[in-house]
């Protein structure tokens, strides 16, 4: 049968003709209605079969919709949409209740890709669906990535991915229950954003990639919102992510810009006349908790503040942090360590003390949220009041990627949130005793 996705004049001519059973069936034939982009790829781009499909797209693309579909050809094994039948899929979204309003009963959701005599059935209480077949997809919030632990499956698809809180712990744990069946397979329906994740999955070469832009998408849109979003968004980094289905390099409505970084970097210290190590301590110490950020910085005597060092670990005993703190503190021969204490308090203080009693340590309280206390600090950033001696990859990628929702790359930005403690106390907090010199390196 014709693709009628690609000629418009055609489809309606099929259309006008078609009995009203012709009809009802031609509407759910997805080979014949779906654009090239919207079908599964046969290969990866390293030239194997694919472990991950990545369908990168714009707003209102029809990701949703290529989902749906694909899914519901892995139930019945449909070529060549599929190439076998899925008995267990999981379906992950960023909460459960987008599972269901967005991957199942949205328009473009699974239910939508059925008669309604032949819509599988919605398990609320176990949150899964249920196909006269015997399949079962599960739902499953990537907040909750340990919910992943336990159940296996032969198919997945996940959605918006990019907007996940935990990526990176989620989609691991994914993979090590996509263990069933010949060739496991998972697809991934998101609009990009500039997140390691989906870097580290464009490179693999078990991915394959397709991507489309709203635009291709515009005979199921509204030419108003079409024609508005161009006028309003078509030359700018947020049209290039939110219509293109581009990867921008950084956090549209983040604080920091990398061009603001890249005007104020240098490769030499300069001398400083007071050095600090701050310290954001992480809420636990198991193996999946945030990272603890260390980061040293300094005031020039230009009253200028420089970033020179970048020692955060990750998920350790506090002894283990604490002792790379202090190591830091000798390292860059600090005049103190700034640290949070929002979690342990005094115990924090005396922790440091048992590693070294002579150390100076000063405890810093949160009381506002990390985005009213970053603002003024990367004010100073705009004023050119801060520069970076040498990169900081990791740190950087937080700054760029840091907005209003405290969070960068879907995680508690630990290394930013040192860094503002960092230049807080250097060149926003009052000075109280006269500065002592270091030379530069």
């Amino acid at each position: 049968m014709r693709n009628c996705s690609r000629d418009p004049e055609a489809a309606d001519v099929l259309v006008a003709n078609l009995t009203r059973e012709e009809w009802e069936s031609f509407k759910y034939h997805w080979a014949a209605n779906a654009r090239d982009d919207q079908l599964a790829p046969i290969l990866a781009k390293g030239g194997g079969p694919w472990h991950t499909w990545l369908v990168l797209g714009g707003r209102g693309s029809g990701k949703t919709r290529t989902g749906a579909e694909w899914v519901r050809a892995q139930v019945v094994g449909e070529p060549p949409l599929a190439d076998r039948r899925s008995r267990r899929i999981a379906l992950v979204g960023d909460t459960i209740a987008q599972v269901r309003s967005v991957m199942i009963e949205g328009v473009s959701g699974l239910m939508s890709v059925y008669p309604p005599d032949k819509r599988p059935k919605l398990e609320v209480s176990k949150n899964q669906l249920v196909w006269d077949n015997g399949t079962i997809a599960q739902m499953f919030a990537a907040d909750d990535p340990d919910s992943l632990r336990g159940p296996q499956f032969d198919a997945a698809w996940c959605d918006e991915l990019c907007k996940w809180r935990r990526p990176e712990y989620a989609w691991d744990t994914l993979q090590f229950a996509l263990r069933l069946g010949r060739w496991p397979q998972c697809v991934v329906t998101t609009t990009p954003r500039a997140i390691p994740l989906l870097k580290k999955m464009l490179d693999d070469h078990a991915t394959a990639v397709t991507r489309s832009r709203t635009a291709d998408n515009a005979t199921f849109l509204s030419p108003a919102f079409i024609a508005e979003m161009e006028r309003r968004y078509g030359a700018t980094l947020l049209g290039r992510q939110e219509l293109e289905g581009e990867i921008v390099e950084e956090r549209l409505t983040g604080l920091w810009k990398r061009s603001t970084i890249e005007q104020s970097r240098f490769s030499v210290r300069p001398e400083l006349v007071r050095i600090v190590v701050a310290v954001d301590p992480p809420v636990t110490s198991t193996s999946g908790s945030d990272a603890c950020g260390i980061i040293v910085a300094g005031l020039g005597i230009d009253r200028r503040a420089y970033v020179i060092g970048d020692r955060t670990v990750q998920g350790r005993e506090p002894t283990v942090w604490a002792k790379a703190a202090v190591a830091a503190y000798h390292d860059y021969e600090a005049d103190t360590i700034v640290v949070e204490t929002n979690q342990g308090g005094d115990l924090l203080v005396q922790m440091f003390k048992s590693i070294d009693v002579r150390v100076p340590v000063k405890t810093v309280y949160a009381s506002r949220g990390k985005f009213a206390r970053a603002e003024p600090v990367s004010a100073l950033y705009g004023e050119g009041r801060v520069a970076h001696v040498g990169t900081y990859p990791d740190l950087e990628h937080e700054m760029c990627d840091f907005a209003a929702d405290n969070l960068a790359h879907g995680k508690s930005p630990d290394r930013l949130d040192a860094l503002v403690w960092a230049l807080t106390e250097l060149m926003l907090a009052e000075r109280r005793a006269e500065p002592k010199v270091h030379g530069m390196w």
